[in-house]
């Protein structure tokens, strides 16, 4: 696992002076405004950027890098990233967790029965969804809402869920 968080993904560009349109995949979407420079990852290439201005439109962050300011210079970073470093995370209040940190997690039942690994997270607009694997390569999916998730143990890397009627249907 690298040392780095992704807070965004680049869905295009914004006018012609080189404006992304970022889709925030942090819960803090206004975090950019705290940060002098983030790592833009293209191609699996990682860059270093200075801020240059932040601004919000509909559901979208429009970052401004220093580094370019031209709409040709940016067209390819579609569906590239945008990183920081681990350290420059926002801290976690009690009962929280990164996302990243639930990958590869075992689920159990609430009765002790082992469902498979988390294996995707998929956002939506009321609550993210856990995809979870099984032994058998069937994908079960599990709503992220306090009445499914019990308990989280990332040391342990232990999920409990209860599953709701009509989840395994």
């Amino acid at each position: 696992m690298d040392n780095y968080f992704e807070i965004g993904k680049i869905a295009g560009t914004h006018g012609i002076k080189g404006t992304l349109r970022i889709f925030p995949t942090t819960d803090v979407p206004e975090r950019f405004e705290l940060l002098k420079e983030v790592i833009l990852e293209v191609n699996n290439e990682k860059k270093v950027c200075k801020i240059a201005k932040v601004a919000y439109h509909k559901n979208f962050v429009l970052l401004t890098l220093e580094e370019y300011n031209d709409i040709n210079q940016v067209e390819g970073f579609k569906n590239g990233r945008i990183l920081i470093p681990a350290e420059k995370a926002l801290p976690l209040d009690e009962d929280e967790y990164y996302t990243r940190d639930l990958y590869d997690m075992d689920v159990y039942t609430d009765e002790g029965e082992n469902l498979g690994k988390l294996t995707e997270v998929y956002t939506t607009g009321a609550n993210d969804v856990y995809g979870v694997t099984g032994s058998d390569g069937k994908e079960l999916l599990i709503p992220a809402i306090k009445q499914c998730i019990l308990s989280v143990n990332v040391a342990e890397r232990k999920m409990t869920v209860k599953l709701l009627e009509g989840l395994r249907e």
